[in-house]
């Protein structure tokens, strides 16, 4: 073939593995380059390549023998023309990455570490492990990666001072993290961007056009709806966690003296002999102390106490028990000081108590569901109620009055009460009113939610059996006498932190969060009931 011809043939010359060059004469005599990388044949017109032989076989591209002269198609376009248009067709070019400023990380930064403490309440590496976490969280909106590493030690340390034990501090822990995301850059839920590509989540197609379009179910276990967990129905559920007579025994609830009209029994109330009535036993320091016929400390002498219960800790060598107050050993001196030693006297004069009794109700009525909570406060005779609150089952408060007690207020017990002089000042309400509205409210019948009820009815000085309480319901691993504290029934159950207040408790807060456990447990056991019907 004359290379001069008007029908030029293009034959590939092979350069390296994977790459060709073809050499075709265009219209005005002078020889066009094209080449194929890798089997992608940059073409002079826009048909596509025929794709490559074998291994071994002559590979040949033969002009069209239907081309017309002067390298001219049908069209009229120009074999130079097209060779520039395809060439430029198949160019690709490669973009640069944008470059995005460094973030700084744990890695590049010096982390703070967390002294190690000897028998701390919270271990150090579970400690240090969160303070990392925070640093991360932070450094997403702090300005500055010193600002990020101060805000996230000061967050540690008062998640670490206002814990108590461990689980409190993991509870706070999460609260904190959470808070802390919630600072940050915000960001689209079922929409993001990730290698270039559009990412849309299971829930945005399930509400978007496939919606409209698809027929789907899906089957997920569920909690009772809300509208089955009120009124009768709930009553009805209710009543399979109500206290045995036995449980109510084992507890130290009240019962109706056998032979004294408004006298009370306990039957967990140890038989002691006669005694000096002068002599009493602090229920703080443990201390003896004299008093005068009206009550009153004969001398002046201060109570050194642990406000915090004994708790069990592991230690070098085995086990230590510890203050949870201060984490002071079991015989040290108190970390609080009082004016006067005081006692709790409840279980002592089980005189002028009232009993709940049956009341007619319509066809379409229930006895009730409410959460009571009680706050004392210490007089000369021992603890005397000094606020009472009772919620429904909507978290509203029915019922909150402070009280009056019969007796001098000697310690207001404002750390556990949240009761303080100023609330009092202008109270007339008496014991003997608040029992005449309670029994007014309740019947017989009347389910009441509490945690370690029996020391609230013993402050009311009301006997009532129809009882849920959340001590009893979630037991403590030991049994009795331990008790799990309802802060700590919160913050595992829940997830809630309840009594972080510095002013003490709030007994609309205890009688929702024991509305709320009750409430939570029917439905976790509701789930467990179908689990096991499906299974069977």
């Amino acid at each position: 073939m004359s290379s001069h011809g008007p029908r030029a043939r293009a034959r590939p010359l092979p350069l390296c593995s994977g790459m060709h060059v073809l050499l075709t004469l265009s219209d005005r005599g002078r020889l066009v380059l094209c080449s194929s990388v890798m089997g992608a044949l940059s073409s002079c017109t826009h048909v596509p390549c025929p794709p490559p032989a074998p291994t071994g076989a002559k590979r040949t591209l033969a002009a069209s023998s239907s081309q017309p002269p002067n390298g001219l198609e049908p069209g009229g376009q120009p074999l130079k023309t097209r060779t520039l248009s395809g060439m430029a067709s198949k160019t690709t070019s490669t973009v640069t990455p944008k470059r995005v400023a460094h973030s700084p990380s744990l890695q590049s930064l010096k982390k703070p570490v967390i002294p190690k403490e000897f028998g701390g309440k919270v271990p150090t590496v579970v400690r240090q492990r969160y303070l990392n976490l925070f640093i991360e969280e932070c450094l997403k909106f702090c300005p500055s990666n010193q600002e990020a590493i101060e805000k996230a030690l000061n967050e540690e340390k008062a998640a670490y001072d206002r814990s108590p034990s461990k689980n409190i501090y993991l509870n706070l822990a999460v609260n904190t993290l959470k808070k802390l995301r919630g600072l940050g850059p915000s960001t689209v839920q079922g929409l993001s961007k990730s290698g270039g590509r559009r990412v849309v989540s299971h829930e945005v197609v399930l509400g978007g056009k496939l919606a409209a379009k698809t027929s789907f179910s899906i089957s997920r276990p569920t909690s009772p709806r809300v509208e089955d967990l009120k009124g009768a129905a709930l009553y009805g559920r209710l009543r399979d966690y109500l206290l045995s007579e036995d449980q109510l025994k084992e507890n130290g609830y009240p019962f109706p003296h056998p032979g004294r009209p408004g006298g009370a029994v306990i039957f967990t109330a140890e038989d002691k002999p006669p005694k000096d009535s002068s002599c009493r036993v602090c229920c703080r320091c443990g201390t003896e102390y004299l008093v005068s016929p009206s009550g009153r400390c004969v001398r002046d002498e201060e109570c050194h106490y642990h406000w915090g219960r004994p708790r069990r800790n592991r230690a070098a060598g085995g086990w230590e028990t510890q203050y949870m107050c201060c984490s002071a050993a079991i015989g040290s001196a108190g970390c609080q000081v009082a004016k006067q030693h005081v006692q709790d006297g409840r279980k002592e004069n089980l005189e002028g108590f009232v009993k709940t009794f049956d009341k007619e109700l319509p066809e379409d009525a229930h006895p009730g569901i409410y959460a009571l909570d009680c706050e004392m406060s210490y007089t000369t005779y021992g603890l005397e109620l000094t606020r009472v609150t009772v919620v429904d089952t909507d978290m509203q408060v029915v019922y909150d009055t402070f009280v009056k007690p019969d007796n001098e207020i000697v310690d207001y017990n404002t750390r556990f009460s949240g009761v303080t002089e100023a609330d009092l000042a202008d109270t007339s309400i008496s014991l003997r009113d608040v029992q005449a509205v309670l029994l007014s409210m309740f019947s017989a019948d009347t389910i009441l939610i509490g945690h370690s009820l029996e020391s609230d009815l013993l402050a009311l000085k009301v006997i009532h059996s129809t009882v849920v309480d959340t001590a009893v319901l979630f037991p403590h691993r030991l049994g009795l006498p331990y008790k799990r504290s309802l802060r700590n029934l919160m913050a595992d159950y829940l997830r809630q932190i309840i009594q972080d207040n510095v002013d003490g408790h709030s007994s609309s807060e205890d009688a929702s969060a024991c509305m709320h456990l009750v409430i939570w447990k029917i439905r976790e056991d509701a789930k467990t009931k179908r689990a096991i019907n499906l299974e069977s």
